[in-house]
């Protein structure tokens, strides 16, 4: 995000190569988006992704809701990149909560588990998918590839609103890309139900 290396960005980039690792990040089209990360399987993905924020000096954020902010865990939890965002003031919408914090800031990685767990699941939970469309940024998508050792974004997608048509851009970006724990990897669709897009996601992420 156009930052000048730093001697922490450096040994950060050397403990990742010295571990197998290669940090990786897309030229990004703006100062903001979405980061969908995947696969996330195991507990394991924990140090390539710290390991690769060090690196690489993107202002990634995560999210949750204002309550479990309250000191003193609160501190630590903003000090790790957490933020809280309060569903009272977007009308009980979290991504709407989300969305508000993007425009917010001057530029912002948002990232965002798009499985929602480490156990199999048969779809990504698509919150982080409107959180993108609403917002008017890309999605980054953001990989832990534990068989080419590379993680970081490998690639952006503009969401259209197409929802299916967009996954498809999301899942050529993954080709070949293999999780810690493979058995652990859903497919790369919007999870269903009811014969829909999981849309409630937008009211509960």
């Amino acid at each position: 995000m156009n930052r000048r290396p730093t001697p922490a960005s450096r040994l950060a980039t050397l403990a990742l190569r010295l571990t197998g690792w290669t940090p990786v990040l897309a030229p990004p089209p703006g100062p903001k988006f979405v980061g969908a990360v995947a696969p996330h399987t195991s507990n394991a993905d924990f140090w390539p992704g710290i390991g690769w924020r060090w690196a690489t000096g993107v202002p990634v954020h995560w999210v949750a809701k204002h309550s479990l902010f309250r000191p003193p865990l609160g501190w630590l939890m903003r000090a790790w990149g957490g933020l809280p965002v309060d569903r009272r003031r977007a009308g009980g919408n979290f991504v709407d909560g989300v969305v508000d914090i993007i425009h917010r800031e001057s530029e912002i990685m948002v990232a965002v588990a798009a499985e929602g767990t480490r156990a199999r699941a048969e779809g990504w939970k698509t919150g982080f998918y409107y959180m993108a469309l609403k917002a008017g940024v890309p999605i980054g998508v953001t990989v832990f590839d534990w068989g080419r050792k590379q993680v970081g974004v490998v690639g952006y997608v503009t969401p259209t609103g197409d929802i299916d048509a967009d996954f498809r851009q999301i899942a050529a970006l993954m080709q070949g890309v293999r999780a810690h724990t493979p058995a652990n990897m859903g497919p790369i669709v919007p999870l269903r139900r009811g014969g829909e897009a999981d849309r409630a996601d937008v009211t509960r992420a």
